[in-house]
């Protein structure tokens, strides 16, 4: 058997376990935790990871690519509700009523890792340190719904996305990647409807910051050159 033949994904010897996981895990307790994930091929751009309506059975890992979760309203209009990055997890909303109320589909090629609920909770019910992060990662879902409430308050576009801008800096700097140097996954259109502006007011401010010395925009590749100056426009705190 070949080297590549042998190697096999494990949450292990996943770089990103740390983010999705518990740190205090024991090897066999991570043993166990990897028997139970389901790892499928993967999601190519624009194919659905699950819909509205579907039944809920699994939460699902994001192990690379991107994934966008939206609902379509009654008029049949897109709402974008949240942008899943490598080693978050996405489905928890589902939980209390077993149905998913939202769509999930890959912004591009996407692995992602199948966890079945039923599984973690009998897990969890052994492993204290899995259930504790189970309350985390609900948690952090409430607090996703929390800055959006909030991002969606501030008053003019630049605010708007200047935090999302250095959200997604923090979120990329969490997966040891740089903070100022990233890809934007979505299309100008998902980030207008997300913060609910027009896109081309998006554009215009992407223009203007890149006009202030703030970014360096190349299609979809972003530069943050002044990474105060953004705080300053978002109204966040810097650490510097």
């Amino acid at each position: 058997m070949n080297a590549k033949a042998s190697f096999t994904v494990s949450c292990q010897n996943c770089g990103l376990n740390e983010l999705c996981l518990p740190h205090t895990l024991s090897v066999d307790e991570m043993d166990e935790v990897d028997s139970i994930v389901k790892r499928g091929k993967p999601l190519q751009r624009g194919e659905y990871l699950f819909h509205a309506g579907d039944d809920f059975s699994s939460l699902f890992a994001v192990r690379s690519g991107s994934i966008k979760v939206f609902s379509i309203d009654d008029k049949g209009e897109e709402q974008v509700i949240a942008f899943y990055l490598p080693g978050e997890i996405l489905g928890m909303d589902a939980i209390d009523s077993a149905r998913h109320i939202s769509a999930a589909k890959a912004l591009e090629t996407a692995s992602v890792c199948e966890i079945p609920y039923r599984d973690v909770e009998k897990l969890s019910a052994n492993i204290q340190n899995l259930q504790v992060h189970m309350y985390k990662l609900l948690s952090r879902e409430i607090r996703i719904d929390q800055e959006l409430q909030m991002l969606l308050a501030k008053k003019t576009s630049e605010e708007r996305i200047g935090a999302f801008l250095m959200n997604l800096s923090m979120r990329y700097e969490q997966r040891r990647l740089s903070a100022t140097r990233f890809r934007l996954p979505m299309a100008r259109s998902d980030i207008a409807n997300y913060l609910g502006l027009a896109v081309e007011t998006v554009s215009r401010v992407f223009t203007r910051l890149q006009t202030m010395g703030v970014l360096k925009v190349e299609g979809k590749e972003i530069e943050i050159l002044d990474r105060h100056s953004l705080c300053d426009i978002a109204h966040l705190k810097t650490d510097a």
